[in-house]
């Protein structure tokens, strides 16, 4: 049973010495039941967000986040153009702790935040690209992981022949799959800071700009293309086009030219990793969900040879084409945000 704001009131009250909370409310989640949440209001008019994670692997993620939130020192913070949570402090209940952190205003983002003259595209490709400007030693010295352009594609790999091995992927993908990922060219990268969980709703979004951004759980040196491979969930290429032309635009370096290619290859491999998730927890609903989206992934990729994704013989597969596929069954819909982040985000952990 989900705890009330009230009881989050309470322990917030627990955990931070001295507050004086006045009001308190509930706030809305995609957590699918992961975290019991609430917004508090002190008599001095500053708010706090409690958390109190529901099960194991909220808690682990929880733990995660503390872990990049505190390399993500004051220094770090001042370089982003946004907000990160803060902890405020800490109570234990049940096995587990609530944390008080300062709250963030602003909404989570959609992707009908992306696109559009008025939208908060630009902000949003500023943002990233701030995150992969960060110098790297923000995730070293933390102990935190790294990965390189060779175990990135080595990880890719993996992902591609577990979900093979299943028998439940068209041949056509697999051999899509295959070529784009002994491709060297597609992987001459260089690894940058990443967010490594980033979806829509990871940017809290007020008009046009972006106000924060949430779970750092993945925080990490890795492929940047990890930060942008949702965009092939937006409606419309332009609106993809728009995030990526202001992330290059403040980037202050170039982009690497693969870089839309890896991320469309990510996209792509989502489905597969949907694909395992269902077949290691034997839930044949995911694995017909999965089936179906890969069959339509399929159906447009019969032009292989022209259209690979692979960077040797030319354009790849057109993005509108990608874009409908996953549109159709958008992340948000298909993955609570426990699934999502297991099996969205952990693109460099399997």
């Amino acid at each position: 049973m989900a705890r009330s704001h009230l009881t989050l009131a309470a322990l917030a009250t627990s955990a931070v010495a001295g507050a004086d909370i006045v009001a308190s409310r509930a706030l809305s989640s995609s957590g699918a039941g992961r975290f019991d949440s609430a917004v508090v209001t002190l008599r001095s008019g500053e708010e706090y967000t409690v958390r109190v994670p529901t099960g194991p692997d909220a808690e682990s993620e929880q733990s995660r986040d503390l872990v990049a939130l505190n390399a993500l020192t004051a220094g770090v913070r001042s370089r982003l153009p946004f907000h990160i949570p803060a902890l405020i402090g800490q109570a234990p209940i049940g096995g587990t702790r609530a944390l008080v952190y300062d709250y963030i205003q602003g909404r989570p983002a959609t992707l009908a935040d992306v696109g559009g003259e008025h939208s908060a595209s630009d902000s949003i490709g500023r943002a990233i690209a701030a995150v992969h400007s960060l110098p790297t030693s923000v995730v070293s010295d933390a102990g935190l992981s790294s990965q390189s352009a060779t175990q990135a594609a080595a990880t890719a790999k993996k992902l591609a022949e577990r979900a093979g091995a299943t028998g439940k992927v068209p041949k056509e993908l697999l051999t899509r799959w295959a070529l784009a990922i002994d491709d060297s060219a597609l992987w001459q990268f260089q690894p940058t800071v990443v967010h490594g969980s980033l979806a829509p709703e990871s940017f809290l979004v007020s008009g046009d700009q972006v106000f924060g951004v949430l779970g750092w759980h993945e925080l990490k040196v890795g492929d940047p293309a990890l930060d942008l491979f949702w965009l092939n969930s937006a409606a419309r290429a332009e609106s993809a086009d728009r995030v990526f032309a202001a992330y290059e635009g403040a980037l202050g370096r170039p982009a690497d030219r693969q870089l839309r290619k890896r991320a469309r290859l990510y996209a792509e491999l989502e489905i597969a990793r949907w694909l395992l998730h269902g077949h290691d927890t034997r839930d044949q609903a995911i694995v017909a969900d999965a089936e179906a989206m890969l069959a339509g992934l399929s159906s447009t990729v019969q032009n292989d040879l022209l259209n690979p994704l692979s960077t040797d013989t030319g354009q790849i597969m057109a993005v509108e084409d990608v874009e409908a596929m996953l549109d159709r069954t958008p992340l948000a819909d298909r993955f609570g945000e426990g699934d999502r982040v297991a099996h969205a985000n952990r693109i460099a952990e399997d």
